[in-house]
């Protein structure tokens, strides 16, 4: 049985829906291994070794970015022998597998949405358009795991005590940016927008006003997107963008809201399950790749879908 490697940047008494997906696909392939990219406590390791954990990789705190969970994860393949590391798909997970792929002249795949059992990767590419079937011909394969893309067993795993802790020096860890401050952010009560089943997303049509996004997302319980134009605009911080030079997401369902749809935001969407277009532009790119388009005006249109929802929850 091979070993796995899952990389969990942020533990938590409470793992994240993307955090149980990797431990779930790592025990259908292997003996799994959690590397620790921040200090924890017991319930954190509780947590994560109910889900599947059998050990843990850490090492000592840091002020560094990146490259300290680089070396650790190098260090940390090295020492178990890994066959494959599954690391989330967001900017960090990205980085830290490109930079841990160069120590262990390893090969890196991005955007998976499943592993078999002879460690060939399913992944999609050019934007969504296909799904392709890849392999790592040297190293330990790291593979970025989108989320929403590996299905949860049915109800909570029992119980457990934590597995061990194995502490591993990082090694050479090469420049690194540190943290200067941090400054905590006001939370907003929806849904992360990287792990969200619903996403309703706003564009230059919302003209400013992201109040009917808003309405729409609090009915259905939903994060909030945007396309670059409304972030450049200022109309929503830019931890909000979906697209090529933003977050990638893959909800059961996306709803675009006054985007046209163009292939930089296409490339952040086109992965959803079911996606919704609301546009007045009747020609809008976003309408070729819609399973529901809408042609209409986003202000009339939102606040009646958000009122019907809220009519039938009762």
């Amino acid at each position: 049985m091979p070993n796995i490697l899952v990389y969990i940047q942020a533990p938590a008494a409470v793992p994240t829906k993307s955090q149980r997906e990797m431990l779930t696909l790592a025990s259908r392939l292997g003996e799994v291994r959690v590397v620790l990219g921040a200090p924890t406590d017991e319930t954190a390791l509780a947590a994560l070794t109910a889900w599947g954990a059998n050990g843990f990789y850490a090492a000592g705190a840091s002020c560094a970015l990146v490259a300290p969970d680089a070396a650790l994860l190098a260090a940390a393949a090295k020492d178990s022998d890994a066959a494959l590391v599954l690391l989330p798909n967001d900017i960090q997970g990205r980085e830290v597998a490109a930079r841990a792929g160069i120590k262990l002249d390893a090969g890196v795949i991005t955007d998976a949405i499943d592993v078999d059992a002879d460690l060939v990767v399913s992944k999609t590419v050019l934007a969504g358009s296909y799904t392709v079937r890849v392999k790592a011909t040297r190293g330990p394969a790291l593979v970025t795991v989108k989320p929403n893309s590996v299905e949860l067993p049915a109800g909570e795993p029992a119980a457990a005590s934590a597995a061990p802790v194995q502490v591993l020096e990082f090694g050479e860890v090469g420049p690194a940016a540190t943290v200067a401050g941090t400054v905590q952010r006001t939370a907003s009560g929806r849904p992360d927008l990287n792990e969200a089943r619903f996403v309703v997303a706003g564009g230059r049509g919302v003209d400013g006003d992201f109040g009917p996004v808003e309405d729409l997302a609090d009915a259905l319980g939903a994060a909030i997107g945007a396309s670059r134009a409304a972030t450049d605009a200022g109309w929503i911080d830019h931890s909000a963008q979906i697209g090529q030079t933003g977050k990638t997401v893959s909800p059961q369902l996306y709803i675009s809201a006054g985007i046209s749809g163009a292939i930089q935001q296409k490339a952040g969407m086109q992965s959803s399950t079911y996606i919704v277009a609301v546009n007045k532009d009747p020609d809008a790119p976003v309408f070729e790749i819609a399973d529901l388009g809408i042609v209409g005006d986003l202000a009339t249109v939102l606040p009646q879908a958000a009122a019907e929802i809220r009519r039938r929850k009762g």
